[in-house]
């Protein structure tokens, strides 16, 4: 892309043409006040802040005044922020804009990290003239999740431009004209859309904010902030952890220029609040009864010496996991999930090292210009991927605006100039999808059915047997789109937990070659990171112990009653002579075993995740380890799995016996790092001067606790700000800025990669080995209906079931057949049933959009997690 030199204020800098004015003066640090512009959202010119005078010329000395985010840069040569009449320009704006504000900073749960803050001060507006009635709104209540206080707007348009624009929500508008716009929606309501919690960062005031942070509340300078990973799905989206006196309070997204962006889902969101619920594991157990932290940890070890084997767990740290492998032996190390789920994320694994196709990041995903989704509710099963599947749609309409001269920040003449125009998305899913309404093609097929067309799709393409285009009639139209793409993407996954459809997808890849882009979705956090260590899953380890291989088994964070099919669950724990269980919560495995022992959840420990690229991604621990709940791998540890002082010194003994695995060390600075102001802190700049480190020696708990795994600390001393590495960074806030908005600051440009680049090493590279042949297990037919999970998006696996305020917005579980299969059965709507002999919580409800042969139910709700089958439904007594 070319560049174009501008002079502003006698500095030279140097823009993309075609870029706005305001994007290049904040990506150059020249601070321009703003409010309606965001940088994933464009601009509209809505608020007036982001005057500049422009010169025409050399020889122009007058100027006239523009606005910057409305002004592409291959207009102007010559451009002032402080001209004197800008200033006053940008002065009156404010002043306009705070008439009927309330001023109401005190009280505002925004103060001290807003936007609204940062620019009225930047504009020098001290003095309210203002002196007559001011406008009021009722406030909303719009659910769990998100308040509102609707008299602290600006009319800015951010909120409903990111809700109905960007992430296709269609509950929240701006209602009235003039100087009387309202925005909320037409009655009271929790708002519906999954991305919803984004409104906070996205509004530039109060005016919606994080009600579960409002009823927990601490002030922004008072928390202490740590970079951490979304352990909620595989797609690994970074965010920021607040925490206040050992309390997590709330989590912010954590830009990344690769993934999440400026955005996460409601899931990850508030998810990660399972650390303060009620269904923390706090204190040992033995046989499911309070012990001591002696009693216990001697009985575990007791039955570890006795011959053990480890189940690991997806949403355990690679650290974790490795440990556990050390402590066993990799002959005795099992993932904790099915046979069938283990080996078809190795095999996902296989097929992204082989290619032909490079992984596609989320930042890449937005960029294809056609798309194919095979088997995945992207929605419910990795929310953020959908949102960025909906800027995939956009790209059509943003080529033909751009035909037409129209910018590509000019976000609403774009949508204007496009048309309506959409690149072409396919999905092939077994029931109605929320990116049906983008969606070029919608097919409602049964998951035997999705492979089926996804081998026409591929056989279309040459990769194939002819006559399997006949079965279906759409996959040559399908195969014409994707073949005649710049960027096509194959979307896939484990949601149906069918080894077909993975290997449709890799066939469709392989026939489109190098210019393909292919997202093939784990089911969890780690389940990557888990693959790369190998082993097989819970019916693989309840054999072994069957036939004496081992006598006991250990368990590593993983409720194995949720993620297998009980019979077999139940069979491993009639084989195991013992059983200890690890985890951070409360759940059937730690009240079934013979001992169980607390550890350290995500937000009390440092590890390494490894999401659906292979991106190793480090978080680290934003509460000090408890000495009663230490970090799992040091658990393991003790039991004698190595001598590690730290994380540093595991990680060195992993990629010593793992060397394709050498790049974890990268994922982030080790333990050692530091800066020439120290360690990196976790503290913000205003931090109260009520501290640890003030009172430190005057009480016993004021000693600032040491991170002994990372090189960040808890104390107020230390580096901050823009030249902290990527993976560090703890805030946005920089002297005058304090607003998340503020991240423009620490970005190479506006929507591109973080400053020396974004967090995370990759693990897997495309084209590092060949793919072995598939070894397909033949599917259980059986008798019965075949069991179809329904994901939601609020509602993913364990650990965010356990978090109150997702559940709040769970909604009820569902049990779904078609008419026609309930009158076979002779089951009427509203009728309680048994589904393999099991109760099961939902009734029937009738719907001729399920698949027939099907039965489709609630994910969590009565079925644990397990590979496609078929199951028995049948009258409850």
């Amino acid at each position: 892309m070319t560049k174009k030199k501008i002079e502003i204020d006698g500095r030279v800098i140097e823009a993309k043409d075609g870029e706005d004015l305001l994007s290049a003066c904040l990506t150059h640090g020249i601070d321009v006040p703003y409010f309606c512009w965001h940088g994933a959202l464009g601009s509209v010119g809505a608020c007036r802040q982001c005057a500049v005078k422009v010169y025409d010329g050399p020889d122009d000395t007058e100027g006239r005044i523009v606005m910057s985010c409305m002004t592409p840069v291959a207009d102007v040569e010559r451009v002032s922020v402080t001209d004197p009449e800008a200033v006053a320009f940008r002065a009156q704006v404010i002043e306009w804009l705070m008439v009927n504000h309330p001023h109401d900073c005190p009280v505002c749960e925004e103060a001290g990290s807003c936007h609204l803050q940062d620019m009225t001060i930047a504009t020098g507006h001290i003095d309210r003239r203002y002196k007559f009635t001011k406008r009021t709104h009722r406030n909303q209540d719009l659910g769990p999740l998100v308040t509102h206080e609707m008299n602290r707007c600006i009319a800015c348009y951010r909120c409903t431009r990111f809700y109905r624009d960007y992430a296709g929500g269609r509950d929240l508008d701006a209602f009235g004209a003039h100087d009387n716009v309202y925005f909320g929606r037409a009655e009271d309501g929790p708002l519906e859309s999954p991305f919803a919690g984004n409104l906070a960062e996205v509004c530039p005031t109060g005016v919606f904010n994080d009600k579960g942070w409002s009823r927990d509340y601490s002030r922004k300078w008072d928390m202490r902030a740590t970079p951490s990973i979304c352990p909620h799905c595989s797609v690994g989206c970074n965010i920021l952890v607040d925490q206040r006196d050992g309390r997590v309070k709330r989590v912010q997204n954590r830009y990344h220029g690769a993934l999440n962006g400026y955005f996460i889902c409601d899931r990850g969101r508030y998810g990660p609040l399972h650390v303060v619920s009620e269904h923390r594991l706090r204190q040992p157990l033995i046989g499911g009864v309070p012990a001591s932290e002696h009693e216990a940890a001697s009985a575990a070890h007791a039955i570890v010496a006795e011959g053990a084997i480890g189940i690991g767990s997806p949403r355990a740290s690679l650290e974790a996991n490795y440990a556990l492998q050390r402590l066993v032996g990799p002959e005795r190390f099992f993932a904790g999930v099915s046979d069938v789920e283990a080996g078809l994320v190795r095999r996902i694994v296989e097929i992204l090292r082989a290619g032909p196709a490079k992984i596609a990041s989320l930042h890449e995903v937005e960029h294809a210009d056609a798309a194919l989704v095979l088997g995945e509710n992207l929605t419910g099963t990795a929310p953020r991927l959908a949102l960025a599947l909906r800027q995939t749609a956009r790209g059509a309409e943003r080529e033909l605006a751009a035909q037409k001269g129209v910018h590509a920040f000019l976000d609403p003449a774009v949508r204007t100039a496009g048309e309506g125009r959409r690149s072409p998305i396919v999905l092939a899913t077994p029931l109605p999808d929320a990116l049906d309404d983008l969606a070029a093609l919608s097919l409602r097929l049964d998951p035997q059915g999705i492979a089926a067309f996804g081998d026409s799709v591929a056989a279309a393409l040459g990769a194939g047997p002819a006559d399997a285009i006949e079965e279906h009639s759409e996959a040559a139209r399908v195969a014409e789109i994707l073949a005649n793409a710049e960027r096509p993407l194959i979307v896939a996954g484990c949601a149906l937990m069918s080894p077909e459809i993975i290997e449709a997808a890799a066939r469709i890849v392989a026939a489109l070659g190098v210019k393909a882009r292919i997202v093939l979705l784990a089911p969890e956090a780690n389940s990557i990171g888990l693959a790369l260590l190998g082993g097989d899953g819970l019916d693989s380890a309840a054999a072994l112990l069957e036939r004496g291989g081992a006598k006991t088994a250990i368990v590593l964070e993983n409720d194995l009653f949720d993620r297998a099919p009980r019979a077999g669950v139940e069979r491993l724990f009639a084989a195991a002579k013992g059983v200890v269980a690890l985890d951070s919560m409360a759940n059937e495995t730690t009240a079934r075993a013979a001992v169980a022992l607390p550890v350290a959840p995500f937000t009390e420990a440092t590890g390494t995740f490894v999401n659906y690229e292979g991106r190793a991604q480090r978080f680290f621990a934003a509460v000090a380890p408890q000495e009663a709940a230490p970090a799992s791998w040091r658990r393991l540890d003790a039991f004698g799995a190595g001598d590690w002082h730290g994380l540093d010194a595991l990680i060195g003994d992993l990629i010593v016996e793992r060397p394709d695995l050498v790049a974890v060390a990268d994922a982030a600075p080790g333990e050692d790092f530091g800066m020439a102001d120290g360690k990196v802190t976790r503290a913000p700049r205003p931090y109260t001067g009520r501290t640890a480190d003030d009172r430190a020696g005057q009480f016993a708990d004021a000693v600032i606790p040491v991170d002994q795994d990372g090189p960040l600390t808890f104390g107020i001393k230390g580096a901050r700000g823009t030249a902290v590495p990527a993976p560090l960074i703890t805030s946005y806030k920089t002297s005058g800025q304090h607003s998340a908005n503020n991240v423009t600051r620490f970005l190479e440009e506006v929507g591109g990669p973080l400053r020396g680049g974004d967090p995370g090493a990759l693990l897997i590279k495309s084209g590092e080995a060949s793919l072995p042949d598939a070894v397909l297990q033949p599917v259980h037919a059986g008798e019965g209906l075949w069991l179809i999970p329904l994901h939601d998006a609020f509602t993913g696996g364990e650990l965010s079931r356990a978090s109150a305020l997702l559940a709040a917005r769970r909604p009820a579980p569902r049990l779904l057949l078609h008419p026609d299969d309930a009158a076979l059965h002779g089951f009427r709507d509203g009728a309680a049933v048994r589904v393999d002999g099991n109760p099961c919580a939902p009734v029937v409800t009738l719907d001729a959009s399920v698949p027939r042969g099907t039965v489709v139910i609630s994910a969590g709700s009565c079925q644990p997690r397990g590979p496609l089958r078929r199951v028995k439904v049948e009258a409850a007594p």
